[in-house]
């Protein structure tokens, strides 16, 4: 009975306000360990950082196949992340794997999964291929 009258008592939008807090609260948890989990698997590289070392490397563009032929890095092989669980194996475990997306929220689910596959080396476009300033790629089709 007590209990009844104490939560009669709270406002409801105190209620509401420690739920919303509880949610947000969670998800900056999530992220958090999602961010430090990828920080493990991957290395975040620079325009320029990523330009210097992909000729040593597997460029993989994680971008449906339209965006790719609307442009993309020059040398960049596409292999979309909606069929990455299908194909990885034609992505060599033993060179470096490049990753981009058009962001780079893909590029980190991209690299979990490839780390968790095996591949230690995995290296992620920062800034994604929407602020890439290097030599691009566009199909005619």
């Amino acid at each position: 009975m007590l209990l009844q009258v104490i939560i009669a008592a709270v406002n409801p939008n105190i209620i509401m306000s420690i739920i919303l807090l509880i949610i947000i609260a969670a998800w900056l948890c999530y992220t958090l360990i999602q961010n430090m989990r990828v920080k493990k698997a991957a290395t975040y590289l620079s325009n320029d950082e990523f330009q210097q070392g992909m000729r040593k490397a597997q460029v993989i563009d994680l971008r449906e196949q339209k965006s790719f032929k609307d442009g993309h890095i020059l040398g960049a092989r596409n292999v979309p992340f909606s069929t990455i669980r299908n194909f990885y194996g034609q992505i060599r475990s033993d060179l470096p794997v490049y990753l981009y997306d058009q962001g780079k929220t893909i590029s980190k689910r991209a690299a979990l999964f490839l780390n968790k596959k095996g591949y230690q080396e995995i290296f992620i476009l920062k800034s994604g291929y929407q602020n890439w300033n290097g030599k691009e790629k566009k199909s005619n089709n």
